[in-house]
This record gives C-alpha cells, sequence and structure tokens, in this order.
C-alpha cells in the first residue's frame, strides 16, 4: 500500500507487537488483531502470509469497482469502532459527480463514497474464524478500511463459486 502506513523494518517494537498479536489469533478478525498491537489494520494486513493481501493502486478504484459490479450479491461492510454494518447486494455501477463517487441502483447498497479519502486496495484471501474468506478492502491513508466488499457465501457457508473465480481473477490482475 504505497500511500499507506505500513510497518516499517526500523520499526521493530510495533512490528513484534503486530506479529504477535497476529500469531495469537491468525484467522480472527483484523480491526481486533491490530487494536491489540497498536497498529493500523493496514499493518496488520501488510504482515499477512505471503499471498493473503495483494494490493492495488488507488488509480484502479473505478475499473476494481465496475467489475465488481458485476459479481451479482456480495456482502458489503463497513468497520468502524461503533458498528460492523453488514448488507447484502449487488454493487451498483458509481460515478463521480460533486466531489463524491455516487452510487445508486436496485440495490440495498448505496449513497456517497469519499474517493479521493481512498489510499489504496487490498484483495484478502485468508482464513476466517476457520473458513475462507475472500474480501476487497478499501483503504483510507490512517491505514482503516473506509468498507470492504466480501464474496457471498452459500446456504452451505462455503464462498460462491462462480464469484470466487471473479475474485481470483481480478485479485491476480494485480499480483505481483
Amino acid at each position: 500500500m504505497s500511500s499507506l502506513s505500513v510497518l516499517a523494518a526500523g520499526d521493530d517494537v510495533r512490528l513484534e507487537r503486530a506479529q504477535a498479536a497476529l500469531a495469537e489469533k491468525p484467522d480472527g478478525v483484523v480491526e481486533a488483531i491490530a487494536t491489540k498491537a497498536e497498529v493500523a489494520p493496514a499493518e496488520i494486513l501488510a504482515i499477512l502470509p505471503k499471498g493473503a493481501a495483494t494490493t492495488a493502486d488507488v488509480s484502479e478504484f473505478e475499473a476494481i469497482w465496475s467489475e465488481m459490479s458485476s459479481w451479482g450479491e456480495i456482502l458489503f461492510i463497513v468497520h468502524t469502532d461503533d458498528i460492523v454494518l453488514e448488507a447484502s447486494g449487488s454493487l451498483p455501477i458509481g460515478s463521480e459527480g460533486h466531489g463524491w463517487f455516487n452510487i445508486h441502483g436496485d440495490s440495498p447498497i448505496g449513497g456517497h463514497i469519499r474517493k479521493d479519502n481512498c489510499a489504496g486496495i487490498t484483495f484478502v484471501d485468508r482464513a476466517f474464524h476457520g473458513r475462507r474468506s475472500c474480501s476487497v478492502w478499501f483503504m483510507n491513508a490512517k491505514g482503516a478500511a473506509m468498507f470492504k466488499v466480501f464474496v457471498k457465501r452459500d446456504a452451505a457457508r462455503e464462498l460462491v463459486g462462480e464469484q470466487l473465480v471473479k475474485f481470483e481473477a481480478l485479485r491476480d490482475r494485480y499480483a505481483l
């Protein structure tokens, strides 16, 4: 995440705290791990095992959003200190106007995003409470997720296969 603060090699104390907290609960909530380590969530994403976090430049915001709008019903999450808001629906096509990235359509997901506050985009593919979880995190400059888009689960709580293929293809475009 080029424009986000991540743990620097010379910041051994913070790095050690982050690694210890992640080791204690490797499949836990990233925000909780970050809080325990007193670092930003982006700093935890940066130390995930190879392949678990793939970053894309913020200039790809609209291209990534547009691609995800073809995925069908996803899980949209906004996680703050005060609320974890989850909404299921398709992502409407977005457009810029009046300083916002506006999303409206036939979906419960709608509103306005301060796209200029997005400092990085991370594709996350990791275990979460023992199950594979795949999501796209839109990160702000403080290293927190503005919002996340998750591959949906089916009735058997498995990742929806067609959506998972689309996630992997999009993520792989940005893998180094």
